[in-house]
């Protein structure tokens, strides 16, 4: 069984997705809330609460594991945030995280995969320089490396792309299949130009990462919606104040779901409230609305933006409410066992910050177990 570290940890997400085949020697996380949710499914054995800046070596018992998970904050790199980079308040986090890798490797503890995980904004943030930044870390640290993007959308009614820097030991033999020779769908253009700006040395301990793409998905954004009788419906005069924030664009989408629900139907859309500079110079806060089957991605108000609604239409009938905590939680791939905080605010920030559960079981079960398992080979054989 694997054991692994999980950094930035939240509601143990991360853990959640790698599954009950790994081990857990050791979780992180400064935010109080989101430790007492961790504590409520996971108990309270691994995890530290506290800032990463104040752990020491001595704080990990395990004299080695296989991997590091770092979902770092990415309000500082979110094209919704403030774009202060690496040097930020928030993502600055990083750099302290990886002290405490490199003096585990000081110490013979390095991990034999480490996975960073951010918003693709990463890849793009000052210039490009932040992604470089993280990749010379690595470079410098001995593991040769990839960055993947990987959207929720593949596994869950969400759009939520996300950034995946993989690394490896640069002695550990990778297996087939998990590399391959020439970028793929899982390396769009910003990652290819990421990849073209880095220097000489670090593009060549790159690794075009190399998985398989999932069954398609099936689920929409109306299947995992609670029943109408256990949720909290706005007044019609709140609704239509929120429709009265929609730009022409947005009215189109609405009057094209009318149409659809004429003949008996049941439209289920989702929108966001967010401030937009418009044509005149003025910032209006607008109502976004999507109708496609799928949530926006959820995002906290530090990672600025607000909370989702979700808007109903039947024959020429509009209902709108809030998204649910549990909607949330589904929208992430967390099943409904998992405790929730009872504080709504608590609930979406959790899982607005936080991991898509299958996205992360597809990693680990395609790159980051093959190349275990491959580790563990010529030693079992030996036997």
């Amino acid at each position: 069984m694997p054991d692994f570290l999980e950094f930035f940890a939240g509601g143990g997400m991360a853990r959640a997705g790698l599954g009950a085949n790994w081990n857990c020697r050791f979780a992180n996380d400064f935010d109080a809330r989101k430790c007492a949710s961790y504590r409520a499914n996971w108990g309270a054995d691994d995890l530290s609460e506290a800032d990463v800046g104040a752990l020491q070596p001595t704080d990990i018992k395990a004299p080695r594991v296989n991997l590091a998970w770092a979902s770092f904050p990415c309000q500082d790199l979110s094209l919704a945030g403030a774009r202060a980079g690496l040097g930020g308040a928030r993502s600055g986090s990083f750099y302290p995280f990886w002290r405490l890798i490199e003096q585990l490797a000081r110490e013979g503890r390095a991990p034999d995969l480490i996975v960073l995980e951010n918003v693709k904004g990463a890849l793009t943030s000052h210039g490009g320089a932040d992604f470089a930044a993280l990749c010379a870390c690595l470079g410098r640290a001995g593991y040769a490396f990839g960055a993947m993007i990987v959207d929720a959308v593949l596994f869950t009614p969400q759009s939520r792309p996300r950034l995946f820097v993989i690394g490896v030991r640069e002695n550990l033999p990778l297996p087939k299949g998990v590399a391959a020779i020439d970028p793929s769908a899982w390396h769009p253009a910003a990652v290819r130009q990421g990849h073209a700006a880095l220097p000489p040395s670090l593009q060549r301990a790159f690794i075009w990462w190399s998985m398989p793409e999932p069954a398609p998905r099936t689920a929409r954004l109306a299947d995992i919606l609670e029943d109408d009788s256990d949720v909290l419906w706005r007044s019609a005069a709140e609704t239509d104040d929120l429709l009265a924030l929609m730009n022409e664009t947005n009215r189109q989408r609405l009057t094209a779901a009318r149409i659809a629900a004429e003949g008996g139907a049941r439209i289920v859309g989702c929108v966001y409230r967010r401030t937009r500079r418009e044509g005149d110079g003025m910032r209006r806060q607008r109502a976004e609305a999507r109708f496609d089957g799928l949530a926006g991605c959820l995002r906290t108000p530090s990672g600025g933006s607000s909370r989702q609604f979700i808007l109903v239409v039947e024959k020429q009938r509009v209902r709108s409410r809030l998204i649910t905590a549990r909607e949330t939680a589904r929208l992430m791939g967390l099943p409904d066992s998992y405790i929730l905080p009872q504080n709504y605010n608590d609930a979406y920030h959790l899982t607005g910050d936080g991991l898509a559960v299958p996205v992360v079981r597809h990693i680990a079960q395609h790159i980051l177990e093959p190349i275990l398992a491959h580790q563990a080979q010529p030693a079992e054989a030996a036997e």
